[in-house]
């Protein structure tokens, strides 16, 4: 096994989002995706991977190899894998084992690191497999990314196979942490996932970097884009146009100074109307517009489309009001919402078609291709449609 420099990302639930993330921070030269994962020309520890809301775990790659057959990967590993661990490592020893992609069963891929251990003098413990990937959960408390440990990747990849060993996972007890121990939230208005805050900051702030660099949220809600731009680095602008929220976010904002460490506690709140407000200067918008009334089941189809006139109403209203405080070449990512239908059917916001009469391009994102980015949980109505755009300049 000798180590190529270049990391494996283990995408989340819905790996589009992951793709676009990634390809917004370190452009798409320098990344290649598949089902199961991206492959990105960077060593892990170069990657920011604290700031990822897409990406579950990242992986330094150790090996290519030429077959896909699960008895050819056995015996590469065995013939290679215990004299790792046996050269590499000193005491009791802690592996597991996870794959991507394989028609194989969990016991087949714990039975390879069964076999492994059998070939190692190390003593040895396994970590179980109740799937043939091992959840963040799992990695986490049995502390495989910690010395005297590993977790071992194998991720199929067209006719090959790629081996990795994962250096950082998802903290979800972190997350857990800054989305339900804060002290102000609001199921009423819809809970923003921190991951899928993060990726929208990423999608608008990627290239832009902290400190003194201001993420503005004109529809802040209780602060969930703003805690996690501060956490990056970031300044930040909240507004809403309910003087409760903005105190929702200044609570939550002073708790998360108080409670972390952060780089800089530069926030600014304010009541106001996202359709008409003048905003001080900024570099980038991430945020998750009015997404209408929740919703427990889809309406009667005239009640469907009243919703949503009155949401694309709003909306437009909004992008017409930011235009011209746009800055050329700065991006803004909105969450706008999109009805579930069933199947693979969404309904969308008309102002979506209209983006370009209004004065906008959505950026593209070569590793997507057409696709939209809708963020839509099992058993949810009003799912959330993220578009990426920017300021048109004419000869564009």
């Amino acid at each position: 096994m000798s180590e190529t420099g270049d990391s494996l990302c283990i995408l989340g639930r819905q790996p589009e989002f992951g793709r676009a993330e990634l390809e917004s921070l370190y452009g798409s030269r320098l990344l290649r995706a598949n089902h199961w994962a991206s492959i990105l020309s960077l060593p892990a520890q170069e990657i920011s991977f604290q700031r990822l809301g897409g990406t579950q775990k990242v992986a330094k790659v150790l090996a290519h190899l030429p077959t896909t057959t699960w008895g050819d990967i056995e015996k590469y590993m065995l013939d290679n894998v215990p004299s790792r661990i046996d050269t590499d490592q000193g005491g009791k020893f802690t592996l597991g084992l996870s794959a991507y992609g394989f028609n194989v069963s969990p016991s087949q891929v714990q039975g390879l690191a069964l076999k492994i251990k059998k070939k190692t003098t190390h003593p040895m413990r396994i970590v179980p497999n109740q799937a043939i990937g091992l959840n963040s959960a799992s990695v986490l408390y049995n502390k495989l990314t910690s010395r005297g440990a590993w977790e071992l990747l194998l991720v199929r990849d067209g006719k090959s196979t790629i081996l990795g060993q994962t250096m950082f996972v998802q903290d979800i007890e972190a997350y857990a942490a800054r989305d339900q121990v804060r002290p102000a939230r609001d199921a009423r208005v819809g809970m923003l996932p921190p991951k899928l805050a993060q990726i929208l900051i990423n999608l608008a702030a990627g290239q832009v970097s902290p400190p003194g660099r201001t993420v503005l949220d004109p529809f802040c809600g209780t602060g969930v884009v703003l805690q996690e731009a501060l956490l990056m680095g970031y300044d930040v602008i909240g507004t809403d146009i309910e003087s409760r929220m903005v105190d929702y976010s200044q609570k939550n904002l002073d708790w998360l100074t108080t409670n972390y460490k952060l780089q800089t506690t530069n926030y600014k709140l304010k009541v106001a109307d996202a359709t008409n407000h003048r905003w001080p200067p900024f570099n980038a918008i991430a945020t998750e517009a009015y997404l209408g009334r929740p919703l427990t089941s889809l309406p009667a189809r005239t009640e469907l489309q009243t919703i949503i006139q009155d949401v694309n109403t709003i909306t437009k209203k909004f992008l017409k009001d930011l235009q011209p405080q746009l800055k050329p070449g700065s991006l803004a990512a909105i969450a706008l919402p999109a009805w579930y239908l069933g199947g693979n059917r969404f309904a969308h916001l008309p102002i979506i078609d209209d983006l370009t009469d209004m004065g906008y391009n959505v950026a593209d994102f070569k590793h997507l291709g057409s696709k939209p980015l809708i963020y839509h949980r099992p058993g949810q109505v009003v799912a959330r449609e993220v578009i990426v755009i920017k300021k048109r300049i004419l000869d564009e």
